[in-house]
C-alpha cells in the first residue's frame, strides 16, 4: 500500500483495482482514501493551516494538489484567504465568497509520511469494508447462513462465511452439541447490529425460526408458497411443535413436511441434534388448533376464555401424563405454540369442581334469596351463576324454568335487587371508610364493589386511577423459572374486560384534565390503545 502512495499513474490505478477486488468495495472508496492520505501527506509538507486538496483522476490517475483560497475584501489569514485585488489579478471575473484553486507541486513522501498514508488508507479500507458487511447482512435478517468454525471461545462459536464472520453465542446454541474448529455449520442470523469494532453478525442454532428455514429448505412446498408455517415452538434439543398450513386442498401440509418415509422431517432432526418434532395442522379455530397442539394426547372438552387467552382443557384421566408430558413439556410447547395459556385437568378433577361450583351456587342462592335449597338448586342447574344473574336476567326467562310461574319470577327477581340493593349499601359506606374519592366512585363502569376493591388496594384518588394501566387493575401473566404464573389485579373477576378497563382509565384521565375530550374522541376514531401510565 505504501508503494501505491508514491506510485506511478498506472500503478496507483492497479492497486486501487486491486484493493477494490480484495475487500469487495467500491474503487471510488479506495480512491477517496488515497485522496485523504495524500491530503494529509501535503498538510504535513506545506502546513497543516493550509485548505489543501489532492484529487486522482479514476481513468488516469493523474493526481492534483491544490491550495483552496478564500476570495474576501479584507484579509485576516493569508493560509487560506487571498484579497480581492490579488483575485483579481489571477481572475478577472473574481468576486468576494469565490474559491481560488493554487496548484501546488507534487511532493514526494518521506518513510513517516508514507507509513501514515499507509495507515490512512489501511483505515478507510477497512470502514468501508465494514459498512459493505452491515449493509449486506443487515438485510439477510432471518436467513440461513453456511460457514466454518474459525474458532471456539469461552463456549462461542465464531463462524466464518466467506465474506463476513458471525458469532454463535453459547446461549444459541443446541444443548450438548459442540464444535471444533474446521467444522461446517448451519445458523440463523437472527440479529445485525453496528459496533465500534465493527458489524455485528449474531447466529443462532436454538431460535424457532431456525427449525422455520430448515423445512423451508428440505420442503419444496413451503419454499413455493403453497404450505405456510404458522407457528413454532421449542425446546432445543429435546422437543419442538410446527404448525402448518396448505393453501391448496389437495396437498396434506402434515404429509409433505414428513417426507416418503419421513425423510424430510428426519433431515432436520438430524440438523437439530436429534430433536423430536411434532407436525400439526394449524386451524382459525382456537380450541381445534389447541386440541392439535396437545397431541398425541386426547382431549374431551376446551373452555375457552378469550378476554384473558386461557383455556381449560379436560382429558380422559389415562391421558393426564401424556397431555402434559415429561416435566410439562408438552403442554408448555402448545401454550407456546398457540399464545393460550392452558390449564389441563382430568375428566374426574372437573367433574369434582363442577360439583363444588354447584353446592357454592346453591348454597349463595339459598342464603342470598333466601329460599329453600330445591329453587335454589334449579337457579343453578339453569346457569345462573350469580346474584346479579338472576336480579337482571328477563322476567320470562326465570318464569319459563320448570316448576316457576310469573309470581315466583317476580318474587326471586326482586328479593335478588333487594340483595344487591343491601350489598352496594354496605360497600359504598366501606368506600367511604377507606377514602375512596367521589370522583373516582362517579365513573361510569365502576360498581360499589368495583370501588372498594380499589382502596383496598391502595387506588383513592382520581390521579391514581387515571395513572394505572389496564395490566395493573384486571392482573396479569408472567413467566417465573420457566413457569406461567398468574399475578391478580384489584378488579380481576369482578367481570370487565380490557376493553372495559381502558375506556374507564381514559375517562378518568379526561376528569383530571391530563387529556381533552377532542383527544378522547381521536383515540376513540383511531382504535382503542391500551393507554400507559
Amino acid at each position: 500500500m505504501a508503494t501505491g502512495v508514491s506510485a506511478n499513474r498506472l500503478e496507483l490505478l492497479q492497486i486501487a483495482d486491486a484493493v477494490a477486488r480484495e475487500k469487495s468495495i467500491d474503487k471510488a472508496v479506495v480512491i477517496h482514501a488515497m485522496e485523504e492520505a495524500m491530503q494529509r501527506a501535503a498538510k504535513s509538507r506545506y502546513g497543516s493551516e493550509n485548505e489543501i486538496r489532492v484529487e486522482i483522476d479514476p481513468k488516469t490517475g493523474e493526481t492534483h494538489i491544490s491550495r483552496y483560497l478564500h476570495v474576501v475584501d479584507a484579509v485576516d489569514n493569508d493560509k487560506i484567504e487571498i484579497s480581492i485585488i490579488d483575485a483579481r489579478k489571477r481572475n478577472p471575473a473574481a468576486q468576494p465568497g469565490d474559491i481560488i484553486a493554487e496548484t501546488l507541486p507534487p511532493i514526494e513522501f518521506s518513510r513517516i509520511a508514507t507509513q501514515a498514508a499507509k495507515q490512512v488508507i489501511v483505515q478507510k479500507v477497512r470502514d468501508a469494508e465494514r459498512e459493505r458487511q452491515y449493509e449486506e447482512y443487515k438485510d439477510r435478517i432471518g436467513e440461513i447462513v453456511h460457514g466454518t468454525v474459525k474458532r471456539v471461545e469461552f463456549g462461542s462459536v465464531v463462524v466464518d462465511f466467506g465474506r463476513a464472520e458471525g458469532v454463535v453465542r453459547r446461549d444459541e446454541m443446541i444443548p450438548r452439541e459442540s464444535f471444533r474448529t474446521g467444522d461446517r455449520i448451519r445458523a440463523y442470523i437472527y440479529d445485525v447490529r453496528r459496533e465500534a469494532r465493527g458489524p455485528q453478525i449474531f447466529l443462532s442454532r436454538n431460535h424457532p425460526q431456525f427449525m422455520a428455514r430448515l423445512f423451508a429448505q428440505e420442503v419444496p412446498e413451503i419454499y413455493d408458497g403453497i404450505i405456510e408455517i404458522r407457528a413454532v415452538a421449542r425446546d432445543p434439543g429435546s422437543r419442538a411443535k410446527i404448525a402448518v398450513i396448505s393453501k391448496d386442498s389437495s396437498i396434506d401440509p402434515v404429509g409433505a413436511c414428513v417426507g416418503m418415509r419421513g425423510v424430510r422431517v428426519q433431515a432436520v432432526v438430524q440438523e437439530l441434534q436429534g430433536e423430536r418434532i411434532d407436525i400439526i395442522p394449524w386451524s382459525g379455530e382456537a380450541a381445534t388448533f389447541i386440541v392439535n397442539a396437545l397431541a398425541p394426547a386426547e382431549v374431551s372438552k376446551v373452555v375457552l376464555d378469550e378476554d384473558t387467552r386461557r383455556v381449560e382443557v379436560v382429558v380422559p384421566d389415562d391421558q393426564l401424563s401424556l397431555a402434559i408430558g415429561r416435566r410439562g413439556q408438552n403442554v408448555r410447547l402448545a401454550s407456546q405454540l398457540t399464545g393460550w395459556q392452558i390449564d389441563i385437568l382430568t375428566e374426574q378433577e372437573e367433574s369434582e369442581r363442577r360439583q363444588k361450583e354447584f353446592a357454592e351456587r346453591t348454597q349463595l342462592f339459598m342464603e342470598a334469596l333466601d329460599v329453600d335449597e330445591t329453587i335454589a338448586q334449579l337457579l343453578a342447574s339453569e346457569g345462573f351463576a350469580n346474584v346479579e344473574d338472576v336480579a337482571f336476567v328477563a322476567l320470562h326467562e326465570l318464569a319459563e324454568i320448570e316448576g316457576f310461574d310469573e309470581e315466583t319470577a317476580e318474587e326471586l327477581r326482586g328479593r335478588a335487587i333487594g340483595y344487591l340493593d343491601k350489598k352496594n349499601s354496605e360497600y359504598e359506606e366501606k368506600r367511604r371508610e377507606l377514602g375512596v374519592a367521589d370522583d373516582v366512585a362517579s365513573l361510569e363502569g365502576l360498581t360499589p364493589e368495583m370501588l372498594v376493591a380499589l382502596g383496598e388496594a391502595g387506588i383513592k384518588t382520581l390521579e391514581d386511577f387515571a395513572g394505572s394501566v389496564a395490566d395493573d387493575l384486571l392482573g396479569y401473566t408472567e413467566t417465573k423459572d420457566k413457569e406461567r404464573v398468574r399475578v391478580p389485579g384489584p378488579l380481576d373477576g369482578l367481570n370487565l374486560t380490557e376493553d372495559d378497563v381502558n375506556a374507564i382509565i381514559m375517562r378518568a384521565r379526561v376528569n383530571a384534565g391530563w387529556i381533552s375530550e377532542e383527544d378522547l374522541q381521536t383515540k376513540a376514531e383511531e382504535g382503542a390503545e391500551e393507554p400507559t401510565a
